[in-house]
C-alpha cells in the first residue's frame, strides 16, 4: 500500500504515504504537542531497499492572532487518497503534464481546540504542502504572525543558495530585489551575506544521497511570499516572511486571509541526481489557474534595448530603433525593460 502508519522509535505514531512508483516516502506525525514531517527515497541495492532520510524530522504550524498552531497541537484525523495532474503548455519545459499522486490531510487541534488542516501531495521525486484554516466559530479572518515551517537537513548538507538583501539599498532603494548571487556549495553554518536569509529557489546537496529543492508556489494577493532564514545550529531553516522596510516600508510583515483560507505550497523536490530537480513540475502541478488570458499569447523573439545600451536607451528615440530592429529581423515582438 501507498499508505500505512507505523510507530518510531519515540512511540510516536507516523503515517507513511508513498510516491506513485513508490520511490519517494513522506512520513508525518505529532512529537510532543509539534506536528513536523520527514522525507526521502529508498535506493534498491542487491534486493534490499535501503531508505536515504534526505529532510529529518522537521516543524510544521504557525503562531497567529487568534492562536497558537505551532504547539501543543493534537491529531484528530489523517485521510489519503489520490489525485491525477493533466494538463498542457505553450512555453515550459514540457508540452503536457498527465500524472498521479497520493495525498494526505492531518486535521489537528491547538490547546484552544481551533482545528488546522495540514494537506500533502507526493509525487514521484516532489513533496508539496500548505496549511488550511477554517472558520473557526464567528472569526472569519486570520493574521499569520510567523510560520514555524521548517526544513531540517543532515549535517553533512552543503548549500546553493541566494542571499537575501537588505530593505531599500541598491538602485532606486528596490532591493530585495532577487538579484544576488548564489554562493556555490557552502556549508550550513555559512552565514548569509546580509544576514537576513535567503531568497527562494534553495537547492542543498547531501553529498553521495543527492540533491533537495525548496521553493514556495501558488503565492496571491492573500499572502505574503517568503524566505528561509538563516540556519539554526542543528541544520533547520524555518519560513521567514517579509522584513520591515521591505516595499519603502509600505504593508505588512505578516499575513492576513479571510477563512476558511489557504496558505501558499511550499515544495520539495528531491533525489539522487539533479535530473529530477532540473524536470520537476510539482510549482505548476498543485495550483489552478486564477483567469483566462483575454488571447492566445504566443511566444517568440524579440529585440531589447537595455541589454545593449542600458538605462539610456530607455527613450523614444532608442525604442522607435529596436522597433525596426525586430521588424528587419523578422522577431515578433520587443521589450520594453
Amino acid at each position: 500500500s501507498v499508505f500505512s502508519t507505523a510507530h518510531s522509535v519515540d512511540n510516536v505514531s507516523e503515517t507513511l504515504v508513498l510516491s506513485p512508483d513508490s520511490s519517494t516516502f513522506l512520513k508525518v506525525g505529532v512529537k510532543e504537542g509539534v506536528p513536523y514531517y520527514k522525507a526521502g527515497y529508498y535506493n534498491h541495492l542487491k534486493g534490499e531497499k535501503q531508505e536515504v532520510l534526505m529532510l529529518e524530522d522537521s516543524p510544521l504550524g504557525f503562531t497567529s492572532n487568534i492562536g497558537d498552531f505551532s504547539k501543543g497541537m493534537k491529531l484528530l484525523s489523517v485521510k489519503t487518497g489520490e489525485r491525477q495532474f493533466r494538463y498542457d503548455w505553450t512555453r515550459a519545459k514540457v508540452s503536457s503534464v498527465n500524472k498521479k499522486a497520493n495525498d494526505l490531510r492531518m486535521t489537528l487541534h491547538n490547546a484552544k481546540k481551533q482545528r488546522l488542516d495540514i494537506e500533502f501531495v507526493v509525487e514521484n521525486n516532489n513533496i508539496a504542502f500548505r496549511y488550511h484554516i477554517p472558520m473557526q466559530g464567528e472569526t472569519a479572518c486570520i493574521v499569520v504572525e510567523k510560520e514555524t515551517t521548517g526544513f531540517n537537513f543532515p549535517a553533512h548538507t552543503t548549500t546553493f543558495l541566494s542571499p537575501q538583501s537588505s530593505a531599500q539599498i541598491g538602485w532606486k532603494r528596490t532591493k530585495p530585489s532577487y538579484e544576488e548571487e548564489y554562493k556555490a556549495d557552502e556549508p550550513m553554518s555559512t552565514r548569509s551575506q546580509y544576514g537576513f536569509g535567503y531568497t527562494f529557489p534553495c537547492l542543498f546537496h547531501e553529498g553521495d544521497d543527492g540533491w533537495v529543492l525548496i521553493s514556495e508556489t501558488g503565492v496571491t494577493g492573500k499572502y505574503c511570499g517568503s524566505r528561509i532564514g538563516e540556519a539554526s545550529a542543528d541544520g533547520i531553516y524555518t519560513i521567514e516572511f517579509p522584513m520591515q522596510g521591505e516595499n519603502n516600508g509600505f504593508g505588512s510583515t505578516g499575513a492576513q486571509m479571510g477563512l476558511p483560507g489557504s496558505t501558499p505550497w511550499r515544495t520539495i523536490t528531491l533525489g539522487k541526481t539533479l535530473k529530477p530537480i532540473v524536470e520537476t513540475t510539482v510549482h505548476f502541478d498543485v495550483v489552478e489557474p486564477l483567469y483566462a488570458p483575454s488571447m492566445d499569447y504566443k511566444p517568440g523573439r524579440s529585440s531589447w534595448s537595455w541589454i545593449v545600451w542600458q538605462d539610456a536607451s530607455m527613450c523614444y528615440d532608442d525604442q522607435k530603433t529596436f522597433v525596426d530592429l525586430a521588424a528587419d529581423m523578422g522577431w515578433e515582438y520587443i521589450l520594453m525593460d
